[in-house]
């Protein structure tokens, strides 16, 4: 399991943070306990299983919904 942060630009509504996280949590290989968007600092942090799913078919993911991803930032576990 690797963990990622991902900043996107930033949040307008709090509606974001469900669709973001109903995105991201779909996808097979992403921890679903630990997705979470975090409003403020407009970031997602999650874990994921690089051999199921890739940082970028995440970040495609967000970027589907509407949402700009600035920059991720990855970390093996």
């Amino acid at each position: 399991m690797k963990n990622a942060t991902i900043q996107l630009e930033a949040l307008t509504c709090p509606s974001c943070i469900q669709k973001i996280e109903g995105a991201v949590k779909s996808l097979d290989g992403v921890d679903k306990e630990s997705a979470s968007v975090l409003f403020n600092s407009s970031r997602v942090k999650l874990s994921f299983d690089d051999e199921k799913v890739s940082i970028e078919e995440i970040e495609n993911a967000i970027d589907k919904l509407g949402y700009e991803v600035k920059k991720s930032r990855v970390k093996a576990v």
